[in-house]
């Protein structure tokens, strides 16, 4: 555990940065962390018992009630108001779609079929989506970016139409460092932001080609929301432009397709230059789901230490403390998605951060707010739901750390810095790691898209 500790040393000593004269002592709290409490929490929250940690379960309720427990024990003080939970309104959308997908031409017709070839969903909340007919766009990377001069729906008319569109960024695939950030994929190549902008031009579905480099993950990984369920929050009351059909084709159906229409994938290639311009592939597609939609309350959770002198201004570490839950058995028979490393391991460290902060004789200056929220793994929600309904202003919080999956690979000099030069935390991360022996690196692969 020596490892584990050494780096929390250094977030302990960065949240203890002031400018006051007397320097702080960084060695102070750093007697707290203790290994095998850490590996105590980690084992609770990985427990069978907890079903896989999934929002809207018994897992949920059961995980909630251990997190409340131990920032009431370490001496946490309620994090919002008077308590230690912010309601998360959530709804769960279940689908049920055709096993084949139709795609008329005027000299061709093909069948795609479900899970092999594509994976769709909703997130409308419609008894039944069907399209029937709708005819098919290709529109690039399906991005909309101004400060890129880029806009790959430029005299596309989608409305009521599916786009067919790539994963990550123009200048992954180019290899052009003066396109958006070359590899280093942006929000724009987040297929959440793809289905959201397909949304906002109008389009009626949006299809995105899978490729396992661009992405960063298998099709196998793409197919597990294949007829499941599926979790974003509850915008009821509130305006949204949705696609009533979202989802993926893997990249043989892909071919297929612009077989179909009479093209190969030379056309996919053309996105990668600048005044791309897409086109309708004069195709049609039909295909149908049916819907069912349940509304119900997640938490995130919520401690703080009140600050000494700038109580006004917060420092906030976050881990998400959700899994995936219950799902396929492997090979065993053993069907719990138990998340010991994603992310239990981080939110006991949150318990063990908040441990050291309690310790500390020389009390931090700012407010210090242990945030562990729900939903990260159907999205990025939890945090979404705080960004939009922050307990703590925005203008007045200087700092976010968040903590995903601890060191498991042994020993190691180097701290790994995620979305180099996108903030100043990393020239002070720099300075307090020099102080513990330690060194900064970088993400290898910044095309993954884990800080955009």
């Amino acid at each position: 555990m020596k490892k584990i500790i050494a780096s929390f040393a250094v977030l302990v000593s960065m949240a203890a940065c002031n400018n006051n004269d007397s320097a702080p002592d960084d060695s102070d709290g750093l007697a707290a962390f203790s290994g095998d409490s850490l590996a105590h929490h980690i084992a609770v929250l990985a427990d069978d018992s907890l079903l896989g940690r999934k929002p809207f379960s018994e897992g949920e309720v059961k995980t909630l009630r251990y997190l409340e427990q131990e920032f009431k024990q370490v001496g946490l003080e309620p994090g919002n108001g008077s308590s230690y939970l912010q309601e998360v309104p959530m709804v769960r959308i279940s689908t049920q779609a055709d096993q084949q997908m139709e795609i008329k031409g005027v000299n061709k017709a093909l069948n795609l079929e479900g899970f092999n070839d594509f994976v769709i969903w909703t997130d409308k909340t419609d008894s039944s989506i069907s399209l029937k007919d709708a005819e098919i766009v290709f529109a690039g990377y399906g991005v909309v970016a101004p400060e890129y001069n880029w806009n790959d729906y430029a005299g596309l008319d989608v409305r009521g139409k599916v786009v067919m569109i790539l994963v990550n960024d123009p200048g992954f695939n180019a290899g052009d460092t003066s396109l958006f950030k070359g590899k280093a994929m942006t929000y724009y190549g987040r297929w959440t932001y793809k289905f959201e902008e397909a949304g906002r031009q109008g389009a009626k579905g949006c299809l995105i080609v899978h490729e396992t480099k661009a992405a960063s993950y298998p099709f196998t990984v793409v197919q597990n929301n294949w007829n499941g369920s599926r979790l974003r929050l509850d915008n009821r009351g509130k305006k949204e432009s949705l696609c009533d059909m979202i989802g993926w084709v893997s990249a043989d159906a892909a071919k297929q397709i612009l077989a179909a229409a009479g093209k190969d994938s030379t056309l996919l290639a053309t996105a990668d230059r600048r005044g791309f311009k897409g086109q309708p592939l004069g195709l049609q597609l039909s295909v149908n789901m049916k819907v069912k939609a349940e509304y119900n309350m997640s938490h995130n959770v919520i401690g703080k230490i009140t600050g000494s002198k700038y109580p006004g201004e917060t420092i906030i570490y976050t881990a998400h403390w959700d899994h995936l839950g219950v799902g396929k058995p492997d090979e065993t028979g053993d069907s719990i998605y138990n998340g010991a490393l994603d992310n239990a391991s981080a939110t006991a460290g949150l318990i063990e951060l908040a441990r050291a902060f309690k310790s500390m004789k020389q009390k931090p200056e700012r407010t210090i707010v242990f945030l562990s929220v729900t939903a990260e793994e159907q999205g990025l929600w939890g945090s979404a739901y705080y960004a939009q309904n922050p307990v703590y202003p925005v203008k007045q919080t200087l700092a976010n750390i968040n903590m995903d999956g601890l060191n498991y690979y042994g020993k190691t000099k180097e701290l790994i810095v995620v979305g180099r030069g996108q903030n100043d935390l990393e020239d002070i991360l720099q300075e307090e790691a020099k102080k513990v022996g330690r060194d900064i690196a970088f993400e290898t692969k910044p095309e993954g898209g884990s800080y955009y």
